[in-house]
């Protein structure tokens, strides 16, 4: 039974990690198609959606599965329920993904607006965030959960960065207010993305050593949570 429960949980990490890499291709194709005004890279980000809608499924499921049948306790039982949070801020962000391949298609139809060089960076940003999130996630590595928070804030500047920038145009130029609101939600959807994959490193946290660090990101990852 316990060799039985042990493939079973294998299985749980191999999905979360098949489900991590596909939401990471989504936010990849849609930026790339904003950047190279190429719409063939939005073609894929359906099937993909569907995709991350069904594993969320299975890994529900399976998470059931495991707490029925073998009542796990401790550290595993903390790792399957954190596993179906983790999948649930993995379809978030990947319905994220989705949105901006909305607004990509909107934006390609009309003229380029400004060479992008904030958005790329937030989008290497966000899919590192959530690669190493979900690593940090399924191998109870701290260490790498704790350094997500600093990236994040990167994030946040950066979004604000594109945001002031695409008002400057828009008060010089009012002729691109569609345009530049499409790019300010681009950059939104990608600092919410970084959020989801905070969530996840804060899982990742609580899994590894039961400490709850959702309002202690500025505390020494050494020191003891207040109760």
């Amino acid at each position: 039974m316990e060799r039985h429960f042990d493939e079973q949980l294998f299985q749980l990490k191999s999905h979360l990690v098949r489900m991590c890499a596909v939401a990471e291709t989504m936010i990849h194709d849609a930026i790339k198609a904003l950047v190279s005004r190429d719409p063939v890279h939005l073609k894929s980000i359906p099937g993909h959606e569907s995709e991350v809608n069904g594993m969320q499924l299975a890994i529900d499921e399976t998470c059931f599965t495991l707490i029925a049948l073998h009542q796990p306790a401790a550290a595993d039982l903390r790792f399957i329920l954190g596993a179906a949070k983790t999948c649930s801020e993995l379809e978030r962000l990947a319905d994220l993904a989705v949105n901006i391949g909305e607004k990509t298609e909107h934006l390609l139809q009309q003229p380029e607006l400004t060479p992008f060089v904030i958005v790329p960076r937030m989008s290497a940003i966000a899919t590192g965030m959530v690669k190493d999130s979900l690593h940090a996630y399924v191998n109870r590595d701290t260490e790498k959960a704790f350094a997500i928070f600093s990236r994040d804030d990167e994030l946040d500047d950066l979004c604000q960065e594109m945001t002031d920038k695409m008002s400057e145009f828009m008060a010089s130029t009012p002729a691109c207010v569609p345009r530049a609101l499409d790019l300010i939600l681009i950059a939104r959807h990608l600092e919410r993305i970084g959020d989801h994959a905070t969530n996840i490193a804060e899982n990742a946290i609580f899994v590894a050593d039961g400490r709850d660090v959702r309002h202690h990101h500025a505390e020494d990852p050494g020191a003891p949570v207040p109760l």
